[in-house]
């Protein structure tokens, strides 16, 4: 009788939650509420070493990001390298640190920091293909190679050699070099490059023998193709590339509202719901490549930098978007953020990371509430609710109302059911009625909570 009692007791708290929802965890407890930050080592400082990124942890503590994803960190290869410096992931060896960027004493000092400050730190890893002048190169069957005899590249890549996955030989060595990572160096988990790329199988047997020993690990695929799978059991998170995509076509006017909805539906029935999604208006392929957020988002970048916290999913911060950088680096060459004294960015993510860890309605995936599309009158306006009720945590409403558009808009909202006081993002109070009509200026977002 007694395990009976207990056992709806654990029913009840369970269906206690608002429908779809889970008060257990499927990831690492600290990942649900967090947000991530990319560090680019090279470009964040003038020194562009460790020992200088080390000196900025507090600063990114204080902003109230938790994990940094640090690009990758190992000996870049001379043949073929593009630039003066070469690519990250162009990598010689992966167990030697770049010499551009310290010692393995100065990495180990800036991971010991963020760990005290309570910064999680995953290691971007390179899996894919190694520069053609690694070691590995010099190993029968550990890269493809034409009818010649020569290394293959992908793409546009010219100072990389795809490495053979059918080579066990190869694939153990990878395995071991990924263990020493976690195993030795301390790191918390891994971003994938071009994860899709690799075969699966691979992932999931190397991410399983790791977290035997190192079950809070933290694994972001950079993929969406593939993330069905990828997500079964290798990895947390995957990349929004779509999503990203969606948001630069609305700010440019190639886009719609309904095309947000279209693709939250979408992904609803595609992608299981433990995976979690990545969201980001800026990452180092974006800034460098196609332009930063100012350039393909314009007016509307802060708009949409909210919108990534507001929506299901894990927000990313890139190197230089909270100190007011507003050109493309260099990928190849030195090139420093712009640091701007009192950049309203600043400002602007401090407020967003804070709204994600005080509202668990915005948590990631099981542990946040699910996104539902609130009834307007308008299409350019996109506005949702998430509620979360569990008893854990108690109720908790976010509410978004944003113009999507150049042109002020006035919109009028179904909102029974959600009626009170509520907080406002901007910092005042706003009384919610059950009909409620409002005028927003062009780009206008109003984030209510309570």
């Amino acid at each position: 009788m007694k395990k009976l009692f207990i056992a709806a007791l654990a029913l009840l708290a369970l269906v206690s939650c608002a429908p779809k929802q889970q008060c257990n965890a499927v990831h690492t407890k600290w990942a649900y509420d967090a947000t991530i930050y990319e560090l680019n080592t090279r470009q964040a400082t003038e020194e562009g070493t460790f020992a200088a990124a080390e000196a900025l942890l507090p600063e990114i503590k204080e902003s109230g990001v938790d994990i940094i994803w640090i690009m990758p960190i190992q000996q870049i290869g001379v043949l073929e390298r593009k630039g003066t410096l070469g690519s990250y992931y162009a990598i010689t060896d992966y167990c030697q640190f770049n010499p551009e960027f310290g010692t393995r004493a100065d990495f180990e000092s800036f991971l010991a920091k963020a760990h005290e400050l309570g910064l999680k730190v995953i290691l971007d890893w390179v899996a894919n293909h190694t520069a053609p002048d690694s070691e590995w190169t010099k190993n029968d069957g550990w890269h493809y190679r034409d009818s010649l005899g020569n290394l293959m590249v992908q793409y546009d890549w010219t100072d990389i050699s795809k490495l053979n996955y059918d080579n066990q030989d190869m694939r153990a060595a990878m395995k071991q070099a990924m263990h020493w990572w976690m195993d030795t160096i301390g790191i918390d988990g891994f971003r994938c490059d071009v994860a899709g790329e690799v075969p699966t199988d691979f992932w999931n047997d190397v991410m399983a023998e790791i977290r035997v020993k190192h079950p809070d690990m933290f694994t972001l695929a950079e993929d969406e193709a593939e993330a069905q799978d990828l997500t079964e059991s290798a990895f947390d998170m995957y990349y929004g590339w779509e999503l990203h995509h969606l948001m630069n076509g609305v700010a440019q006017g190639s886009k719609t509202v309904e095309d947000l909805w279209g693709y939250f539906a979408k992904v609803d029935t595609t992608i299981r719901k433990e995976a979690i999604r990545m969201n980001f208006t800026s990452n180092h392929d974006e800034n460098s490549w196609n332009g930063t957020e100012f350039e393909r988002m314009g007016d509307a970048t802060d708009l949409f930098a909210a919108f990534t916290y507001v929506v299901p999913g894990m927000p990313m911060i890139y190197t230089g978007q909270m100190s007011g950088n507003h050109h493309r680096l260099e990928f190849f060459e030195k090139d420093v953020i712009d640091r701007v004294e009192n950049a309203p960015q600043k400002a602007l993510y401090k407020g967003l990371n804070d709204l994600r860890a005080n509202n668990p309605a915005l948590w990631s995936n099981e542990k946040g509430a699910e996104m539902v599309r609130l009834t307007a009158d308008n299409d350019k306006v996109f506005a949702c609710v998430r509620t979360k009720s569990c008893p854990k945590h108690g109720d908790n409403t976010v509410i978004a109302i944003m113009n999507m558009s150049a042109e002020p808009q006035t919109v009028t909202l179904d909102l029974t059911n959600l009626e009170g006081e509520y907080n406002c993002l901007c910092g005042k109070t706003m009384t919610v009625e059950a009909t409620q009509t409002l005028e927003l200026t062009p780009w206008k977002y109003i984030i209510l909570t309570k």
